[in-house]
């Protein structure tokens, strides 16, 4: 193992084990490096790619401490990474967002509230009868992290919204040249708020799994 990955790990070892918290305080550099047995470069090397991680946070002039912890904050790190895909990968972002998206509303037709549902319906009133490709891929991004965030799994959350980016095009280019894309998305949308709204996790599961899977079918047939 790299002198900089021994470092990694000793770190995490203490945030993993409770002794340094969300918010906690590293020790003082010199310190540190004495009591982990390295040297104070490799645990400067450590730390900055904690940083990168969202785990660790120096504020400069008063020390070194552990982020929050969020999921949220801890997928951005995915997220940037996420950026980097290439369009052949687009189908594996699509696979993976049938295995989560239509988990993720079996969860929220159990733990959905009414103001929830009112947040809801207002995303799907906000659409134009007749929106723009731009309008309707907005919507549905929007009605998306919605209902990913309705599930009440933080992660879960992060998760889908970190990948949504690489399927964004990919629905754009579907709305564009599939006849009937965009009824067939507003429909699909109506379907997932009214199993949403009335508790029913299993037909949630279904709608959003025929919702999602529509644009991995496209693309298949389109490639």
């Amino acid at each position: 193992m790299a002198v900089t990955d021994e470092a990694i790990e000793k770190i995490k070892e203490m945030i993993v084990s409770g002794e340094l918290g969300p918010g906690g305080r590293l020790p003082k550099e010199a310190d540190l490096a004495a009591r982990l047995g390295l040297s104070r470069n490799s645990l400067r090397e450590a730390v900055k790619a904690l940083v990168l991680m969202n785990i660790l946070d120096v504020r400069q002039g008063d020390g070194t401490y552990v982020t929050s912890l969020e999921p949220g904050l801890l997928v951005e790190s995915m997220t940037f990474l996420v950026d980097f895909h290439s369009d052949a990968s687009v189908l594996e972002f699509l696979e993976v967002r049938c295995i989560l998206e239509p988990a993720g509303a079996a969860m929220a037709a159990i733990r959905v509230t009414d103001a929830e549902l009112a947040q809801l319906r207002a995303i799907l009133d906000a659409t134009p009868p007749h929106p723009s490709i731009e309008e309707l891929v907005k919507q549905d991004l929007e009605f998306h992290r919605q209902v990913a965030a309705v599930s009440g799994n933080a992660v879960l959350s992060s998760l889908i919204e970190g990948i949504e980016g690489p399927t964004a095009r990919a629905r754009v280019w579907r709305g564009l040249t599939e006849k009937g894309a965009v009824e067939r998305t507003l429909h699909e949308h109506e379907a997932i708020y009214a199993a949403l709204a009335g508790r029913q996790p299993e037909l949630a599961r279904s709608w959003m799994t025929v919702h999602v899977s529509g644009v991995e079918r496209w693309l298949r047939a389109n490639r």
